[in-house]
């Protein structure tokens, strides 16, 4: 069983992550296309967790059969060694299925490991090129970021697949209603490094001090106090993982119907309602993905998905094609597309120290003059979005698809 809405979805959440990635200057950028400063959630913050929403779905269908024998009782597991025996005698291979946590386990861990390491790789390439193209020194490579938003996909889609693999349905649910009022009751109970409990500050929260103190703080965001993509708040990252899981365990079992559609909506429109209430005692915030913010915009994400369900599932209209090709390439997406911003953003058109950026020539010189600062921007950040579309549709039409 395959969903197109789900292909859609995906393509919808990379497009905009293209978008607000994207801007001709950050100085000119339109309110709802910036990330909150601190507390809050504007459309951009949505973005992210939809992107981890779409991958917990994908696990439900990707993982069901393995899930589903990893859970046989031990009498299963001993009736298949018989079988394995009496067909030794044939010398033939064993089914897969004999062993199925050998095999997924792997690529699991493999999966997990390649979207650290590009992460890695797209986060060492901005000193890499500063080295190589504007003399930066050599010492820089020893203040590297280790987390990013790749790095937080891998660990949050490995912890999530390896809780569905060896947790029952209600085991599952458990974890994630724990975690979250676990980490709720971290983040506002304990005091650390001189800061009073509940200290939601960038250099007083517990997540940033457990990063300072297990990564360092030359190996943080812009080598703060803070990373938003830091360890502990990876474990909340999981619930929303695990949240799509949920989301498309349920979708697999359902018929194509409207009263699907609304059953989405009701509970996305639940969440949000809850995860807003929650906000006014553990304040919705993007950087510290907080519970609230966890359940908050999965609500969205629901509520996204009950749109796309309904007119693509139910209703068969074709609207998300243009999205359909953007999913089916996401991570090449993500990683090619911060590899060419990088490089438009450490070459130089010009000579001498005020020698404007390849990226900020474009936009000064092709779309300011015609479209002003803000519109230009905007501009800017949407021919980013086709430029790649039309890459995307390239290798979609000669059937190039990149997996992980």
């Amino acid at each position: 069983m395959r969903l197109k809405s789900l292909d859609v979805f995906r393509g919808i959440a990379i497009a905009s992550m293209i978008l607000v990635n994207n801007p001709g200057s950050w100085e000119q950028v339109y309110p709802p296309l910036e990330h909150a400063e601190w507390h809050g959630c504007t459309p951009t913050d949505l973005v992210f967790p939809f992107f981890l929403f779409i991958v917990g779905c994908a696990m439900s269908f990707s993982l069901s059969k393995y899930s589903q024998t990893a859970k046989k009782s031990g009498a299963a597991k001993s009736q298949l060694l018989e079988t394995e025996a009496q067909k030794n005698a044939d010398k033939k291979p064993a089914s897969c299925f004999l062993l199925p946590a050998s095999n997924i386990y792997w690529r699991i861990a493999r999966r997990a490991a390649i979207l650290f390491i590009l992460g890695l790789l797209l986060n060492t390439s901005s000193i890499a090129l500063d080295v190589l193209l504007n003399s930066a020194p050599v010492e820089n490579f020893g203040k590297i970021r280790i987390m990013g938003v790749l790095q937080r996909i891998g660990l949050a889609y490995f912890i999530s697949a390896i809780a569905v693999l060896n947790l029952s349905p209600r085991n599952q649910k458990l974890l994630a209603v724990a975690v979250l009022l676990g980490y709720w009751g971290a983040l506002t109970v304990f005091a650390v490094g001189g800061y009073t409990a509940g200290e939601l500050t960038p250099e007083g929260n517990l997540g940033g001090y457990v990063d300072r103190l297990i990564l360092g703080s030359q190996h943080l965001y812009k080598g703060g106090p803070f990373d938003p993509e830091g360890l502990l708040s990876t474990l909340p990252a999981v619930v929303t993982v695990l949240t799509g899981y949920f989301t498309g365990e349920w979708l697999r079992v359902q018929q194509i119907k409207t009263r699907t559609s609304i059953n989405l909506a009701i509970c996305g429109l639940s969440c949000v309602v809850i995860g807003h209430l929650w906000g006014f005692l553990f304040p919705i915030n993007k950087q510290l993905w907080t519970s609230s913010y966890v359940v908050f915009t999965a609500g969205w994400a629901l509520l996204l998905l009950a749109a796309c369900y309904e007119t693509i599932e139910v209703r068969d209209w074709k609207w998300g094609r243009p999205f359909e090709i953007m999913g089916v390439n996401a991570i090449f997406l993500f990683v090619a597309s911060g590899i060419v911003a990088r490089i438009l953003l450490k070459t130089h058109i010009g000579s001498g120290e005020t020698a404007a950026t390849t990226y900020t020539w474009i936009y000064e010189n092709w779309f300011l003059p015609w479209a002003g600062p803000l519109n230009g921007s905007l501009a800017f950040a949407v021919t980013a979005v086709l430029f790649w579309w039309l890459i995307l549709y390239g290798m979609y039409r000669r059937g190039w698809a990149i997996k992980i």
